[in-house]
């Protein structure tokens, strides 16, 4: 089986040993994405409202540059800070993401990368250009 590196400059360079997003078949596994703006590296402000559209934005950018799109996504799991933030997350995950909607999982934890307020990861297929 083999395996693509996927990395593109329209989402935030890895901050770490990881990819973007590998690319195996007809799947795409992204690594998660924070509220970083790729064009000058800081993280967005304006709260979870800003971080969430942004992090979609950088998920989305990650996922064409690997051949598919937010329509392709099977699985999300999604990282917030404060799960009292969450009424609010999905009202925008829900401009995003129409239906069938991916199986998802939400998680509120501790502590994220660079002390942001959310982190999302995907799981994609690729559509057959049959």
């Amino acid at each position: 089986m083999s395996i693509e590196v996927i990395s593109t400059s329209n989402a935030p360079k890895a901050i770490g040993p990881y990819s973007q997003a590998i690319k195996t078949q007809n799947m795409v596994f992204t690594s998660g994405q924070i509220p970083i703006h790729p064009a000058t590296g800081d993280i967005v402000s304006g709260g979870i409202e800003n971080q969430t559209k942004q992090v979609l934005e950088n998920l989305k950018a990650v996922l064409v540059e690997a051949g598919t799109g937010l329509e392709n996504v099977i699985k999300t799991t999604v990282y917030i800070k404060d799960m009292n933030d969450f009424t609010l997350v999905n009202q925008i995950y829900g401009e995003y993401f129409r239906a069938p909607y991916p199986a998802r999982s939400c998680i509120e934890v501790a502590r994220l990368p660079k002390d942001v307020m959310i982190e999302i990861e995907a799981v994609a297929i690729i559509p057959s250009s049959i």
